[in-house]
């Protein structure tokens, strides 16, 4: 290297080339301790962003900046910020994760603790929820449905103040009369068989006779409710969780919800004798369900077997469609204006009238079933019994006897002789001359009968009643009793009186 001003050339050593100056030397001392610094209480470097979150609590409850966040007793992160939530009276608290207690979840709880006695003040205890629900991200907020707060001690002593301590003695004496007081008259009336003239505490003893069957069924529920997969149980109280959540975090909407509940129930109150005897008839309405159920259960085999046995049929029924279309289709010409479209307008007056006579012979058919009825029930058993005349009885039923007279006398009227078909009966002759008694409803002087018999008669049957029978036309005949033939009233009668010869008197 050449150096001017003197003239001459002046060649300067290599190891002095690049020298750093005073200055520049003590400003990278300067930044160097200043990083060495930083570093050391801070222990994150400037570049990097530590994962943060928030969650809403009641209250802070003495929480710091710096208070520890842990999980499981482990430290994994601090507070960073604690302030209040805007128009609230709630207490939001930003905090700082480790890669250590990362990842956490939307479901995760929080609960401020209190630490314990040589080292003071509190701490968060994070629980970081289950690995099926989605990631809290950096800066999401948990709502205050997820946190918890200890109580304290002057809490524990404020609760229960002079009126509150009144309330709730008037609350258990209250509780204690209800168990023990005695139903009156009236009380009784419209209470079971089962706790008549009983005390509630004595009721609540005597319900214990059905507390096994109500626990066997309380466990087949408490079963069920664990679900037939994995973590069922799991899930729902996830579920009830958020529904929890959602109502804390809609305070009016929950307000709103308490009100329609007070009067939706101010309702069942007002029908609080209708809402009693519903109670009463559910036990007996509940076995019945129960039966009809076990029926269905029962059924449900056949049922499935039935499905089974349609599908066939059902995997037919496209091609069914298609097979019947074309039928369809020359139905609807077949039933079009033009053709029996056509005829049933022409029939319509016919149809009108046919309508009209079948309303009308409503009635017909009334008195036509009557009398059906009266033949089946009354007049064709009649019908089937055999008389009991003496050593004259057949032993047949009465109606086979008519029609052997008809055959009879169809026999006795046959051509046999030149005088043609005639039937030739005796009208009268002998020399008994007979008479009745008074006959009523005939003309004085007509009122006696007389004939000529050629025996003297042995009795009238079936005997003359002493008086009309009533007539009913109000009773249907169906519903008569039916005539005992072979009874009282068939016996033989007084026979009528055989008139000396000469006259005078028998």
């Amino acid at each position: 290297m050449e150096a001017s001003g003197t003239g001459r050339k002046v060649i300067i050593p290599r190891r002095f080339r690049g020298r750093v100056s005073t200055v520049r030397a003590g400003t990278l001392t300067v930044l160097v301790i200043i990083v060495a610094v930083y570093l050391a209480f801070t222990k994150t470097l400037p570049w990097q962003q530590p994962f943060e979150f928030s969650a809403v609590f009641q209250t802070g409850n003495n929480l710091r900046l710096d208070s520890p966040v842990r999980i499981a007793g482990v430290n994994v992160g601090k507070v960073t910020s604690i302030e209040r939530a805007k128009d609230s009276d709630l207490v939001k608290v930003t905090m700082s994760l480790d890669k250590q207690g990362q990842p956490i979840h939307k479901d995760a709880t929080l609960m401020i603790r209190s630490r314990i006695f040589l080292e003071g003040n509190f701490f968060v205890d994070l629980r970081p929820g289950t690995p099926g629900a989605p990631n809290v991200h950096d800066g999401d907020t948990l709502t205050v449905g997820q946190t918890a707060t200890p109580v304290q001690l002057d809490q524990l002593l404020t609760a229960l103040q002079t009126n509150d301590r009144t309330y709730l003695q008037d609350l258990l004496k209250g509780l204690g009369d209800s168990l023990t007081r005695r139903p009156s008259a009236a009380d009784n009336a419209g209470q079971d068989q089962l706790v008549r003239g009983k005390s509630a505490a004595q009721a609540l003893n005597s319900s214990l006779t059905y507390a096994p069957d109500a626990l066997k069924n309380g466990a087949a529920v408490s079963e069920a409710l664990l679900g037939t997969q994995p973590h069922d149980l799991s899930k729902l109280i996830q579920g009830l969780a958020k529904v929890t959540t959602a109502l804390s975090t809609n305070e009016e909407q929950l307000k709103d919800l308490i009100t329609n509940f007070n009067r939706f129930f101010a309702i069942f109150a007002s029908e609080e004798t209708n809402l009693s005897e519903s109670i009463r008839v559910l036990g007996p309405t509940i076995e019945h369900a129960r039966s009809s159920l076990e029926n269905l259960n029962a059924a449900l085999p056949q049922l499935a077997g039935f499905a089974r046995d349609i599908v066939p049929g059902v995997q037919e029924t496209p091609a069914t469609i298609k097979a019947v279309t074309p039928w369809i289709t020359q139905a609807q010409l077949l039933f079009s204006r033009s053709e029996l479209g056509g005829l049933a307008n022409s029939l319509r007056p016919a149809i009108a009238s046919f309508a009209a006579a079948t309303d009308a012979s409503f009635g017909l058919l009334r008195q036509t079933n009557l009398t059906s009825r009266c033949f089946n029930e009354v007049i064709l058993p009649s019908g089937d019994v055999a008389l009991n005349d003496g050593t004259a009885s057949s032993g047949i039923a009465n109606y086979k006897e008519f029609w052997y007279t008809v055959v009879g006398l169809a026999g006795e009227s046959q051509d046999f002789e030149g005088n043609g078909a005639y039937t030739r009966t005796a009208t009268g002759g002998g020399d008994q001359l007979i008479k009745t008694g008074k006959l009523s409803n005939r003309p004085k002087g007509r009122d006696v009968l007389y004939g000529n018999a050629i025996v003297p008669p042995l009795g009238t049957r079936p005997k003359r009643p002493s008086k009309r029978p009533p007539f009913r036309p109000d009773v249907a005949c169906y519903k008569s009793q039916k005539p005992n033939l072979n009874g009282p009233a068939a016996n033989a009668g007084p026979p009528d009186t055989v008139v000396p010869r000469g006259g005078g008197k028998p």
